[in-house]
């Protein structure tokens, strides 16, 4: 995999190509001044929020940086308020309301960038990861396997019928890359229909969660495709084969769970690897030109 190929899957890259097949997003820079209050050390509420009291941090003034924050009254510590940013909390609040008022946030994380979602009601057994090799669809598998929805197994014939029409009239060749996963969501009532969104985009590659193929399946040349005519789909088959689900027995959000296993938390390594490298390129191109002739 290309480090090109997880810069390619950003939100913000991939979202004015597909715009009109995804959730209705917009993407707000974050102004300086934010993007400090997010990299500060500490928590503090920032000022506006509804919380009619705010915790402040106190720092002790005779101790030093590497000890803890003490909380106190005592006349020697500063006490740092609350942060103020009326005019991107304006902007978000105008961004919500053109979505409709309500929103899913998310951060971009290559870029100092907030993005909104319009919020949608999706059930977990209506998504689906496609696999897509050489600009070719080669498998499709339920993401939240970890569930049983005897919908699929009712509908595995149309499901798969939508998802390849969706493929081919609206995301085959005109992505950046010719190997990459996408994020599909079928609505149940709307099989029939063939309406088909797309969620999200990741790079084709172990960093990106696999589920009911492997990564030595997907990536060795044919043996999937072989098989049969269309795309390999997999899919839990009965509820003998339920596993417990991290979203259910936590109750955080879906991105969370993909970040602490590796999704999100190695694009976003990889792409920090390409800056590395496009940055130690330019050095040496400047050393060579700096070099007497």
């Amino acid at each position: 995999m290309k480090k090109e190929q997880v810069v390619n899957c950003q939100f913000s890259v991939w979202y004015p190509i597909f715009k009109k097949h995804t959730i209705k997003s917009l993407i707000l820079p974050l102004p300086q001044n934010v993007i400090d209050y997010l990299l500060d050390d500490g928590t503090l509420v920032v000022s506006g929020s509804d919380h009619n009291t705010q915790p402040t941090h106190t720092y002790n003034s005779d101790s030093n940086a590497e000890e803890d924050i003490q909380w106190s009254d005592d006349e020697t510590t500063t006490t740092v308020t609350a942060p103020e940013f009326p005019e991107f909390n304006s902007k978000v609040l105008e961004a919500i309301n053109a979505l409709g008022g309500r929103v899913f946030p998310k951060l971009n994380w290559s870029a100092p960038r907030l993005v909104l979602r319009k919020w949608s009601e999706l059930i977990p057994g209506g998504e689906f990861r496609c696999f897509v090799k050489e600009n070719k669809l080669i498998a499709i598998s339920q993401r939240d396997y970890t569930q049983y929805y005897q919908h699929i197994l009712k509908q595995e014939e149309q499901i798969c019928h939508a998802i390849q029409e969706f493929f081919s009239q609206h995301i085959q060749y005109k992505f950046l890359d010719e190997d990459y996963t996408l994020i599909l969501y079928l609505c149940i009532v709307c099989v029939l229909q063939g309406r088909v969104w797309l969620i999200d985009l990741n790079p084709f590659g172990e960093v990106t969660d696999s589920l009911l193929f492997t990564w030595e399946e997907l990536t060795s040349s044919g043996e999937i495709t072989q098989q049969q005519d269309g795309p390999a789909f997999r899919y839990t088959t009965s509820e003998v084969t339920v596993q417990p689900s991290p979203c259910l027995s936590y109750r955080i959000p879906r991105d969370f769970v993909d970040l602490s296993a590796g999704e999100d938390a190695y694009k976003l390594i990889d792409f920090l690897k390409l800056k590395k490298s496009q940055q130690e390129d330019s050095e040496e191109e400047e050393e060579e030109e700096s070099a007497p002739q």
